[in-house]
């Protein structure tokens, strides 16, 4: 493994000292210098504080965050064994309750779908629907453990409906509607819903889409569901066909008489949800998460590395099917307004969400980094058609943003912002590398680990390494790791996701490396899709951001094919309307790899698709597309976005050469 000589690159955005000084994590640290925890004059004086001394400081944390409910006098038991350790055994909390700290005629929730239908909810009428909605669930005998799921949009009734559920302490679960009835059937089979709540359609790309016989469908197959709740959000016929006896509509439910509402305060590591992971190499594992675990991480992220208010408007364009719903929801905790969107980012044009944003003065902008690089292809400037005055973050995820992109944002979008490219997953519903309003942006970084996060990089022997690509690990135990799997009665399948490649250590399958003078790390792709050819590992990402770079291509994938007792590298590219794939491009492709990477990179085969398969969350599905070119069938085909892709894949002549 080779070091990464490489100069340090001037900052592409620095704070100024005001906003440094303004921050939220600039009052934290004048907290813990008030209340004796200590004396820091850099954040890696934190940072490294916040590792050394975890107890001391997600204790301190609750304090900041003024988390309500009883923190108890034990922090932490177990502590030296990270897949045993509990955090915070004495405590008690209910989720729901500290995200409704807020009551006025202020807006908690500004929602759009696409330019056809908009509406708002106040703080209290966020409150008055979430108290009837509660006690609705509690009529139809919902009670703590239970399990609820949605099978919705991103819709502020979904933030309801989750609310009324966790303020119960019931166990909520969902899926965006989008999802495929086998694909939706095969997550909540296994969590086994009591009740769920749905929508009879929703609009995608200018269209109506009606889902009433689908959700039939689904329940139908669902024996534990007893009661179903839909939101009627759009018009269509009068279907004769659908049975509708055990359906309730969304205007009784939140026109239920609401009682007092008492909120259940339970163990800080009670379930409180469950997500799943993507199901593309497999059953879908059900990630099952604690209350106070996912509210404790979640502000954190929120008041310190975001640097989110109470007013703020915070903007994240995602699904319900994807953990950064789940993440935007919290930002409730803060005060701070959700701005929700469903429907496609670019209808009618790749303008609708910056127009949305200027409309409503978004502070905090979260995309992933696939959006960032079509708005860069397709040639759309933000930054000169859009004041974006009030953005003062802008977070990337999903995959690797790369350098040049870093460039676009700061060229095309807006000069003065924090360019947060933050990275975690659905395993723990967070970040562990994420944005810092107290220091640089450099180009391609994330810019420091979380705070709490023992986050390191392993090379294969399981050896700490600095500036040398390797394993993303956490040395030590974080209140958001996951309860447990959902059915995963011996732990097995949870010990084997995280714990068997090092020794009590949380292993996360990103390959990766950490810059020893800036503190910031670069991510080059997941590990379990690392390409191996002669014993070299390469990161996909390190290939993706050279070849799309290229005004022909469109998208890519690249694997590693089994071929003559080695992997050789095989390019798969999406080209641009009317780009032939001939010599001259080939030849391009291969010397943008060779100069900007090296000679190992050089694919031995490019080949020419009409289709990338990705993820519901957006990524590329590079381990469907390695199975299908082996000949392996993919066991998890609908847990695709766009599955019939896997088809341009499958016997290609050029493959067995």
């Amino acid at each position: 493994m080779t070091r990464l000589d490489r100069p340090l690159e001037r900052p592409v955005w620095q704070p100024r000292p005001n906003q440094i000084a303004t921050s939220n994590l600039s009052k934290f640290i004048s907290y813990l210098a008030k209340s004796s925890k200590g004396q820091f004059k850099t954040y890696q004086e934190l940072y490294d504080w916040s590792v050394e001394e975890i107890e001391s400081f997600w204790s301190a944390l609750w304090d900041f965050a003024e988390i309500i409910g009883s923190k108890g006098a034990n922090i932490l038991i177990n502590g030296d064994d990270i897949e045993k350790a509990v955090w915070f055994p004495e405590a008690k909390l209910n989720f729901a309750e500290n995200l409704l700290r807020e009551r006025s005629d202020d807006t908690a929730i500004f929602f759009r779908a696409e330019d056809q239908l908009e509406y708002q909810l106040t703080w209290n009428e966020l409150y008055s629907q979430f108290a009837s909605t509660a006690s609705w669930l509690k009529a139809q005998g919902i009670k703590p453990n239970d399990r609820v799921a949605a099978f919705m949009p991103n819709i502020p009734e979904t933030i309801v409906a989750m609310l009324a559920t966790t303020s119960l302490g019931a166990i909520w679960t969902s899926t965006s509607p989008d999802f495929g009835e086998s694909s939706t059937v095969e997550r909540f089979s296994q969590t086994e819903p009591k009740l769920l709540f749905t929508v009879n359609g929703y609009i995608y790309n200018g269209k109506h889409i009606d889902i009433r016989e689908k959700t039939q469908r689904i329940v139908s197959r669902l024996p534990s569901i007893q009661h179903v709740a839909e939101k009627e959000l759009l018009e269509f016929p009068l279907n004769n066909t659908i049975q509708s006896s055990r359906i309730t509509s969304w205007n009784t439910v939140i026109q239920t008489k609401a009682n007092d509402i008492d909120f259940v305060r339970g163990s800080f590591n009670a379930p409180l949800c469950i997500l799943y992971s993507s199901g593309t190499t497999g059953t879908p594992k059900c990630i099952t998460h604690k209350a106070g675990g996912l509210l404790l991480q979640h502000m954190k992220e929120h008041l310190l590395h975001c640097d989110i208010r109470p007013k703020d408007k915070v903007f994240y364009f995602t699904t319900c099917g994807w953990m950064m719903w789940n993440w935007l929801a919290s930002a409730l905790a803060c005060k701070a307004s959700l701005v929700l969107y469903d429907g496609s980012p670019f209808a009618p044009n790749g303008n609708i969400l910056w127009d949305y944003a200027d409309e409503i003065g978004v502070t905090l902008f979260g995309t992933s980094a696939k959006y960032i690089e079509s708005l860069k292809k397709q040639g759309i400037e933000p930054g000169k058609t859009h004041k974006l005055e009030s953005i003062r973050t802008l977070c990337s995820t999903g995959s690797v943003l790369a350098p040049e992109n870093f460039d676009y944002v700061y060229r095309s979008i807006k000069q003065d912002l924090c360019l947060s490219s933050i990275s975690g997953g659905t395993d723990i519903v967070s970040c562990f590398v994420l944005g810092n309003p107290m220091l640089p942006v450099y180009r391609g970084e994330c810019q420091s680990r979380g705070l709490g996060m023992a986050v390191a990089v392993y090379d294969e022997n399981g050896n700490p390494v600095y500036d040398r690509k390797g394993e993303l690990v956490c040395t030590k135990t974080f209140p958001s790791q996951p309860v447990y799997f959902w059915g995963d009665e011996s732990g097995e399948k949870y010990h084997n996701a995280y714990f068997s490649r090092y020794k009590n250590c949380w292993h996360h399958g990103d390959y990766v490396s950490l810059n020893s003078t800036t503190g910031g790390m670069r991510f080059y792709g997941r590990s379990d899709a690392i390409l191996n050819p002669g014993g070299v590992r390469i990161g996909t990402a390190e290939i993706y951001h050279h070849v799309e770079n290229i005004k022909e291509i469109l998208e890519s994938v690249v694997i590693g094919q089994e071929w003559d007792n080695d992997i050789r590298i095989v390019l798969f590219v999406m080209l641009n309307n009317g780009v032939v794939l001939d010599h001259t491009l080939l030849q391009k492709i291969k010397n943008q790899i060779r100069s900007q990477c090296s000679p190992r990179h050089v694919p031995e085969k490019i080949i020419a698709v009409k289709a990338i398969p990705k993820t519901r969350s957006g990524k590329i599905a590079e381990l469907a597309v390695r199975d299908t070119v082996h000949g392996i069938p993919v066991k998890q085909f609908e847990a695709l976005e766009n599955p019939a892709a896997l088809l341009y894949y499958k016997d290609l002549d050029e493959l067995r050469f």
